[in-house]
Order: C-alpha cells, then sequence, then structure tokens
C-alpha cells in the first residue's frame, strides 16, 4: 500500500503539558499547592509540586530539532514544538504527519502518575489526579474528540478510590488507563496479590484497556553503572517483556477474564519467542507448579488479553501472524526520540511493504478503535478524508522543518557560559 493511502492511528504518543493546565481545575483550598510550572536560573522551565521539580526532558519532546541535538538535558518551553504542548498546533503536526487519530500518555506526572502518587496528603493528590484526568479528557480530548483517545491516570494508592475513577472516567467516553508495567517497584503489591482487586473488577465492568507504558515502574533494565547508554535505550523493550511475564502467569487473567492489556512501545518482534517459550514452559513445568489454562495454552491467553504496539517493527511485522494480527498497533511516539515524525507513514510503508491491505488496515487503525472502543468516524467524518495523503493536503503550508538552537542554550548545562537560544529554520 503507498503511504498516501494508509490510515493511521497512534496508540502511543505523548503531551507536554502546558504550563496553564490547572487553571481551572484547582479547588480554591488548593490554590497555593497544586502544580505549577515555574522558570529556574538555568532558564528551565520546569514543574513544583510539594517540594519535587520536575523537568521537561529533552528526550521527551525532541519532534522537529536534528538527531543531534537530542539529549537529556532539561528544556524550555520555547525550545519545544509548539505541538508538543498546544492541542491546536498538535492536530495541525498530525495532520502534516498523516495521522488520524492518537492517545497520550503524560509527561510530568510520569506515565503511571507516580508523581502524584508519591504525594504525603492523599486528599491533595486525589484532587490533583482527578484534575489532571478532567483537563486531559474535557480540554486536551475535548478540544477534537475525533482525534484524540482520552486516557486516564490512576489513583495508584488505594485500589478503591482507582477503582472510582475508572467508573467516572468511563461515564466520560475514557477507555484508556495508564499503569505501571510493576507495582511492586514503585513500593505496592505485586500483580500477584489480590490488592489491585477492585481495580481489575472496574476496567472489566468499563471495558477500559489497562495500557501500560515501557518505563511506567521507574527502572530500565541496566547491566551496569558504567554501561553506555546505549546498552539501556536498547533494552528499554525488555521492561514490557517483563510486565507480559508477570502478567501472563499472574492470577489476573483467570479470576478477571474479561481483562484487557495493552503494551505499549514496547515492540512486536520478541513476541513469537517469547510466546513459544511460555507454551513450552507451560508444557514442560506446569504440572509441578501449580499452573493451570485449562485446554488453553499460554499464547492462546495472550492473544485473548493484550494488545501490542510497535512504532517501526519489520520483524513484528513480518511474524505478525505468529503474533496475531488482531493483536497488533501501530504507535507514532510522537515526540518522543523513536518518533520518525513526520514521515513515519512512508517508513511503515516501506517496511510493510507486500503486506495485505487488510492487514495494514487492522494494525493501522482498525485494532486501535475496536480496543479503545473509539470511532472517530461516529460524526460523519469518512475514511476518504482521513487518510496520509488527504490529511496532508490539509495540512499543506504548515512549517515542518527541522529546528536548530544554538549551542550555548544546550551547553549550560554542563557548565560552559550560559548562550542566547536562537532558532533557524
Amino acid at each position: 500500500m503507498h503511504a498516501d493511502d494508509l490510515i493511521l492511528i497512534s496508540v502511543d504518543d505523548h503531551l507536554v503539558e502546558p504550563p496553564d493546565m490547572f487553571d481551572d481545575h484547582t479547588p480554591a483550598k488548593w490554590k497555593d499547592r497544586f502544580p505549577r510550572v515555574e522558570r529556574n536560573d538555568a532558564g528551565d522551565d520546569v514543574w513544583v509540586f510539594e517540594g519535587a521539580t520536575i523537568p521537561n526532558i529533552g528526550l521527551n519532546a525532541v519532534a522537529g530539532r536534528p538527531k543531534e541535538e537530542y539529549g537529556i538535558e532539561p528544556t524550555a518551553f520555547d525550545e519545544i514544538r509548539e505541538g508538543c504542548w498546544n492541542v491546536h498546533e498538535r492536530v495541525k503536526d498530525m495532520d502534516a504527519g498523516g495521522v488520524l487519530g492518537s492517545m497520550n500518555f503524560p509527561s510530568f506526572p510520569a506515565f503511571s502518575g507516580r508523581l502524584f502518587a508519591a504525594c504525603d496528603d492523599k486528599d491533595l493528590a486525589l484532587d490533583v489526579v482527578r484534575a489532571y484526568n478532567d483537563w486531559h479528557v474535557d480540554e486536551w480530548c475535548g478540544a477534537y474528540p475525533d482525534r484524540f483517545i482520552p486516557m486516564g491516570l490512576p489513583v495508584l494508592w488505594d485500589p478503591e478510590l482507582a477503582a472510582e475513577e475508572v467508573r467516572r472516567l468511563a461515564k466520560k467516553g475514557v477507555h484508556s488507563l495508564t499503569f505501571t508495567e510493576n507495582p511492586y517497584t514503585l513500593g505496592y503489591p505485586s500483580f500477584h496479590s489480590d490488592h489491585w482487586d477492585p481495580l481489575w473488577k472496574a476496567v472489566c465492568d468499563t471495558d477500559t484497556v489497562l495500557s501500560i507504558h515501557l518505563g511506567s515502574s521507574g527502572q530500565l533494565a541496566i547491566t551496569a553503572p558504567d554501561a553506555p547508554v546505549d546498552v539501556m535505550i536498547t533494552l528499554q523493550p525488555m521492561n514490557i517483556a517483563y510486565a507480559a511475564a508477570d502478567l501472563l502467569w499472574s492470577r489476573i487473567p483467570k479470576q478477571f477474564p474479561d481483562i484487557r492489556i495493552a503494551l505499549s512501545e514496547g515492540g512486536t518482534g520478541w513476541i513469537p519467542y517469547f510466546l513459544d517459550r511460555a507454551d513450552r514452559t507451560y508444557d514442560m513445568h506446569h504440572l509441578w507448579t501449580g499452573q493451570d489454562f485449562g485446554d488453553q495454552r499460554p499464547s492462546d491467553i495472550f492473544r485473548k488479553h493484550f494488545l501490542t504496539c510497535f512504532i517501526a517493527d519489520p520483524v513484528g511485522v513480518g511474524l505478525r501472524d505468529e503474533i496475531g494480527i488482531d493483536n497488533i498497533a501501530w504507535e507514532l511516539d510522537y515526540p518522543h526520540s523513536d518518533s520518525s515524525w513526520p514521515f513515519a507513514p512512508e517508513e511503515l510503508a516501506e517496511v510493510a511493504e507486500g503486506v495485505p491491505d487488510a492487514d495494514l488496515h487492522k494494525m493501522g487503525y482498525e485494532n486501535a478503535m475496536r480496543w479503545y472502543h473509539w470511532d472517530p468516524f461516529a460524526n460523519g467524518r469518512t475514511r476518504e478524508e482521513s487518510t496520509v495523503g488527504a490529511l496532508r493536503e490539509k495540512a499543506r503550508g504548515h512549517d515542518v522543518t527541522t529546528k536548530s538552537y544554538d549551542k550555548g542554550r544546550r551547553e549550560k548545562h554542563v557548565g560552559i557560559e550560559i548562550g542566547k537560544l536562537a532558532p533557524t529554520a
């Protein structure tokens, strides 16, 4: 299929929260304690909340910058492409990149909202979580409901309150909840306990997908303190593999047979081996380990409960039938450093050369619509006006040129004299 003919819904993008996001959602009693943005002495815009300072890390918002300027140093809003934090500019960037729909994970609260969960005042923390969710659903997604799949932050510290929030959000049409890949590393009971049962029941009752993003546990695979950062980046999908194994062998799929779990940004090429290994483990060991899937195999359970997601994964695309064509969804990862925006359609078309159109439609948008109960065509939008080519025609003239920044601004973070910010074409 030609890139222009694709229809694309990304189930993993990110937003950089705008500084005014809480303006209309802060209860009067918390006026001076809700999260806020401050500019520090280094010229960086940082979020401040209950004694914690959270920078906008550079790798979170590199869309439109040259690769040689990627890094992990903090940044200011005037160094970030406006589509990262302005919803109207985001839709223009989506059009220019040929992307019809997008689900956006959070940034400064961390993917699973663990910043808010760490707050000692749980009354404050609960109001902040609810305010964040209301802003995300009503303002960010609500501005363009046919372009954004809404997602909620969890109430990590209390499964009963978490269940209440899932049900509250479901009434707003939300069918996605971001969650940690390993609650144990955050100091909570593991997936193998019954602690989370009220939450699992709520997501099943409301048909909400548990969307588990790579890195949401606060830990990544690190082999040694002096290993190059390339090692960590290469091994990032292993976190999702750990989560998949943890959940697959847990009591959760057995006790909650309607639960659905998305493994976000974990890639897909490793899954055929993972499923083969799980099936062999079951065959060789279940009689003494006590695992019992009845007349099914672990791979059957996986295909019933798990959605897998890929950015550009030629191995996974080639082995799509071994994974399960109904279990694969595409993602853009805008504006993170793994994203190929605005040329992702061309990248996908090249990776999927020779793949039948029906399979591309499933991976590109149909599976996302089905899993997240989200229909961008519900109010009259046609598929013909939703293709990559049609969206790009609509965005004709929108600036997607790469912008570079003066090195002084970047190098000041390592002790060099502060330079002047100088955006250039």
